[in-house]
C-alpha cells in the first residue's frame, strides 16, 4: 500500500489530498504516475509536468522502484517568489 500526497493544483485536479493504492511488486514510479494520470484529462496534465518526492526524497527518475515505499507525493510546479 502507497500513500499519494497530492499538493496545490495536483490534488485540485485529483479531487482529493491523499489516495492510498495497492502497487503490484515491481512497480515503478512510472506505473503510479501512468495510474494516476488516467484517472482523469485534468490530473494527467498535472502529472505530465509534476515533480515526485518518494519516500521523502525528491526524484526525476520514473524508473524508480516503488517496492518497500510508504509514500509518493505529487507536486505541480510551483510558482512565486
Amino acid at each position: 500500500m502507497v500513500t499519494v500526497r497530492y499538493f496545490a493544483g495536483a490534488a485540485e485536479a485529483a479531487g482529493t489530498h491523499e489516495d492510498h493504492l495497492e502497487v503490484p511488486r515491481g512497480a515503478t514510479l512510472a506505473d503510479l504516475a501512468a495510474r494516476l494520470a488516467a484517472q482523469n484529462e485534468r490530473l494527467a496534465r498535472v502529472i505530465d509536468v509534476a515533480s515526485f518526492v518518494v519516500d521523502g526524497v525528491v526524484t526525476t527518475d520514473r524508473d524508480a522502484s516503488l517496492n518497500g515505499v510508504d509514500a509518493v507525493d505529487v507536486l505541480p510546479p510551483f510558482a512565486g517568489g
